[in-house]
């Protein structure tokens, strides 16, 4: 009985391991994907679908003739890590004797994992009817419209504390101008903290809601310049100051607004979006879309 079960733990070894590699095999495919090409995600979520469903039905096929070459009787020969042996005396008995108790272990450990399985594979799927209809893919949807009608689309900065910063850092770009991340930090605690009077009213500590002290406002000044803190609608405020610039935020549901509309230039644009990530709150860049003519600016 115990040369049985080798040859159960060796196909059960083998089975993890091929799981293991689908699983860096399907890793390796959503990486080669980008996010944002939704018909292409789409197809690669069928495509790993079908991975798993061949594997799940080898390893399933592979259970059974293992199962089928251990049911003969006292005469049959079994082959086991290699090695033919004749079936042990008394060995139908002990086999009978164990189904009434039930399950073996390792029976109780392959239907534990086929069910895991198949509430994964649920879960994707609700996951992805519920991604039409959410949150975060209505507000794309209603970006692209506002987008498209402006020949841009969204260029997607990652989410780190910085997407505001790294933001306006893409559009400077596109526009010949240079600053970079650690500059616009630093510029913009250094206007917060030379205009405190400006700022100051708008600042109120969560706990107590009272305005902030002079400790808790030299706090935020260093967090903008030092940490990944997020920015947001007083730092642009500042940020318009230190470049001498308008900045244009677009938003799915509320109408678009320009921050600092008293210098008389083309403003850079920013997306602002609520549902973006499980965090919430994010900001893109924009670029023109591909098949639109460039006219040398962002918008």
């Amino acid at each position: 009985m115990a040369e049985v079960e080798s040859a159960g733990d060796m196909l059960a070894k083998q089975h993890r391991k091929e799981k293991k590699d689908l699983q860096a095999k399907v890793q390796s495919m959503k990486n080669a994907v980008p996010k944002n090409d939704k018909k292409r995600r789409k197809q690669l979520a069928e495509d790993i679908s079908k991975l798993e469903t061949e594997l799940n039905e080898k390893h399933e096929e592979e259970l059974q003739l293992l199962k089928a070459s251990c049911a003969g009787g006292e005469q049959e020969e079994e082959v086991v890590n290699g090695v033919a042996s004749l079936a042990l005396e008394g060995e139908e008995e002990l086999n009978d004797a164990k189904q009434e108790r039930g399950p073996s272990k390792a029976q109780k450990r392959r239907d534990k994992k086929a069910a895991a399985e198949k509430e994964r594979e649920s879960r994707i799927a609700e996951a992805e009817v519920e991604n039409l209809s959410g949150l975060r893919h209505q507000e794309g949807l209603k970006l692209a419209q506002k987008l498209a009608a402006r020949q841009l689309q969204i260029k997607e900065i990652s989410s780190d504390g910085h997407c505001m910063y790294r933001a306006v850092e893409d559009q400077l770009a596109q526009n010949g101008l240079s600053l970079n991340l650690i500059e616009l930090r630093a510029q913009t605690a250094q206007y917060i903290r030379a205009h405190a009077d400006d700022f100051l009213p708008f600042l109120t500590n969560s706990t107590t809601g009272d305005l902030y002290t002079a400790d808790e406002f030299q706090k935020y000044c260093c967090d903008i310049e030092d940490t990944a803190a997020w920015g947001g609608q007083l730092e642009l405020r500042a940020l318009t100051q230190v470049l001498r610039l308008p900045i244009e935020v677009i938003q799915a549901d509320s109408p678009d607004i320009i921050i600092g509309e008293e210098f008389d230039k083309r403003p850079i644009t920013l997306i602002y979006m609520r549902h973006a990530y499980g965090l919430g709150e994010h900001y893109n860049s924009v670029q023109r879309l591909k098949d639109a003519s460039s006219d040398g600016g962002v918008v």
